[in-house]
């Protein structure tokens, strides 16, 4: 598929009536909770099955872990961990949508034109120059996560004013940024970037002030699966483990109307977000 000419923006069918469910397959053999997993195609294969018949609205494949501490690869590795899957995926789902979780202009050039339908950027542009030009060409829709450093150094960043404002203000330079480069209001969903240069208080307060972010007229993606600040309050250790947390997070991202979860447990939290859903209707 070519990305020459703009093509026609894909949203899940849920859009607007309660959360999204984005899956996550890391397909890297250093992600913090399922590293290694999916390295084969078969086996990312077999978990989106299993995401489709869970409740699940965006499969979010990502060939280079962005965790901290992570070291990064460069995109023609991160394409050879990417393209067996994605042609895969494609092929058996024609119809899923599909999100390619890259700051690499190259690798989403390339997943674009294999039929990828999404772009999850989480540095905002900030890795890759070529990056936002290239959306704005593609006329796909585009996650504008808020980040600051990158993998090695984002804990060195997590100094605000206010976090809430400051996160605020810095997406909305990002989002004026998308547009001298050619992306339309339209194409954006906003992400604040939970655990990414960002205590684990920050992050507490960015998800109580959650519907401040929501009303400035962008879907909102939220992302806290099995991370860091879950395992904080709970005292767990073990990712797997956090998934109560996470229930909890996405039931106050239904009480906030979030468009959209990332998340790896995808049936218990389309379980919870029905539930929570019947309760903040």
């Amino acid at each position: 598929m070519s990305i020459s000419n703009k093509r026609k923006i894909l949203w899940p069918d849920c859009w607007g009536v309660e959360p999204a469910i984005m899956g996550v397959i890391n397909l890297t053999p250093d992600s913090f909770s399922d590293g290694g997993l999916y390295v084969k195609k078969e086996n990312a294969l077999s978990q989106v099955d299993y995401y489709i018949n869970n409740g699940v609205s965006v499969i979010d494949l990502g060939a280079q872990s962005t965790r901290p501490g992570a070291k990064y690869v460069d995109y023609k590795e991160e394409i050879r961990r990417l393209l067996p899957a994605l042609k895969e995926i494609r092929t058996t789902y024609p119809k899923v949508l599909i999100s390619i979780d890259t700051f690499s202009s190259n690798v989403a050039r390339m997943a674009l034109e294999i039929g990828a339908d999404w772009i999850n950027d989480v540095s905002g542009g900030r890795e890759d120059d070529e990056m936002l030009p290239l959306i704005g060409q593609a006329g796909c829709p585009y996650i504008l996560m808020h980040s600051r450093g990158n993998s090695q150094n984002m804990n060195s960043f997590a100094l605000y004013e206010d976090v809430v404002n400051d996160v605020l203000e810095e997406l909305q330079l990002g989002t004026k940024l998308c547009f001298r480069k050619g992306i339309t209001k339209d194409q954006l969903i906003w992400d604040l970037g939970l655990g990414f240069a960002k205590t684990t208080e920050q992050n507490l307060i960015l998800l109580k002030h959650l519907e401040k972010f929501c009303s400035y007229g962008f879907p909102l993606l939220v992302g806290p699966s099995r991370k860091r600040f879950i395992g904080d309050v709970l005292n767990i250790t073990e990712p797997k483990d956090r998934l109560f947390g996470n229930a909890a997070v996405v039931c106050r991202c239904v009480q906030a109307k979030v468009s959209l979860v990332r998340v790896h447990d995808v049936k218990e939290i389309s379980q919870t977000i029905k539930m929570a859903s019947n309760l903040w209707d």
